[in-house]
């Protein structure tokens, strides 16, 4: 297990630079062949990614190495792609790095979204006026461009990741939306998310 101090969801790329001693025995592991190459993922809740010690989440994905390069000084740099969800089942001892029994957590069938998704659409496009707009008055002449929202998967599923991968939210939201049982649910916590995004930003143009 790889807890971070960020949210990876199913489908999403992730770079990571590994050097402290028990996460180079953990790659080691994987590429070992006798495994497949990959490990999970969970989001520290309360703590640091270095030196252990920390508090962490219970639902994360398995990270699927599909790319390294060794490096000097015994480190690696590795590009991985987030896979199934799982559920963590019981947290084991960190030595030699942080292990867990899991299952995996695959959704649960949800509504129909098609409103919802129209609405978190129309929500979205309002949280980048929003955010224009602040940008142009602190100065920032080329405000950060938005993630498009219409290229999306017609799964279901995939789509509700998709969605949360691309939306400016924070860590917290994210683990809300990979939390969901399903995909409604999961686009129901990003209409949220969005909302409170666009509550601060209303309230910073005051």
């Amino acid at each position: 297990m790889f807890p971070l101090g960020a949210v990876l969801l199913p489908g999403e790329p992730l770079s990571l630079q590994i050097f402290e001693p028990r996460y180079v025995a953990l790659v080691q592991d994987c590429l070992d062949g006798r495994r497949e190459p990959e490990f999970g993922v969970v989001l520290i809740a309360r703590g640091h990614e270095v030196g252990g010690g920390d508090v962490r989440t219970d639902v994360g994905v398995v990270a699927r190495i599909t790319d390294v390069v060794e490096l000097s000084g015994s480190r690696f740099r590795l590009r991985c792609v987030g896979g199934a969800r799982i559920r963590v089942e019981e947290w084991l001892t960190d030595a030699p790095y942080p292990r867990a029994q899991v299952r995996e957590w695959p959704d649960e069938e949800g509504a129909d979204d098609g409103e919802l998704l129209a609405d978190l659409r129309k929500r979205a496009d309002r949280l980048h006026t929003l955010t224009e707009r602040l940008a142009r008055r602190s100065g920032i002449r080329q405000p950060p461009p938005s993630a498009p929202l219409d290229d999306l998967s017609d799964d279901p599923v995939i789509r509700s990741y998709e969605l949360a991968a691309r939306l400016p939210i924070g860590p917290t939201d994210r683990q809300a939306a990979l939390s969901a049982p399903d995909p409604y649910t999961r686009l129901q916590s990003l209409v949220t998310a969005v909302d409170d995004a666009i509550a601060m930003m209303e309230f910073r143009l005051q």
